[in-house]
């Protein structure tokens, strides 16, 4: 969550941290992908080392962008995105929960948000950890109070 926000205000983001060690992988990958490329020593490792820098980058690029990823006022909620933050008004919040999951032996929880966009259709936002950098059943009761 934000601290510099103004009051009634709610941000959450990724944590710096995170998105820093993406970029250090996103470089450290580019960089092996061009040495095994110029050394032309491993055509398939070089693919594997382009493939893993692209997905870091990517990872990297969206939790630049979408700062704060998530935003709550009075008047709604702004979603941040890799393009362009989309407002969603709380009339079209239509609900906010907390979904507990396990997977692997180990649980988790995920926010989910269900919107009713402009045209009518309905769409669910579904946020983690990573997402958040807060855990999501401290967020969702945060959410519901700034909910008129």
């Amino acid at each position: 969550m934000s601290d510099h926000a103004p009051a009634g205000v709610r941000e959450w983001s990724p944590a710096p941290g995170l998105v820093v060690l993406a970029w250090l992988l996103a470089v450290a990958a580019a960089a092996w992908c061009a040495a095994l490329w110029w050394s032309g020593a491993d055509p398939a490792g070089g693919l594997l080392a382009a493939v893993a820098a692209l997905g870091a980058g990517l990872a990297a690029l969206f939790g630049t962008r979408a700062r704060p990823r998530l935003r709550a006022d009075p008047d709604g909620l702004t979603v941040g995105g890799l393009l362009r933050s989309r407002h969603h008004p709380w009339p079209f919040v239509i609900g906010v929960r907390v979904l507990r999951v396990r997977r692997l032996g180990r649980e988790s929880s995920l926010l989910e948000v269900d919107i009713v966009a402009a045209d009518g259709t309905e769409q669910l936002l579904v946020f983690g950890r990573l997402d958040l950098a807060a855990d999501p059943e401290d967020v969702a009761p945060q959410l519901l109070a700034l909910r008129p």
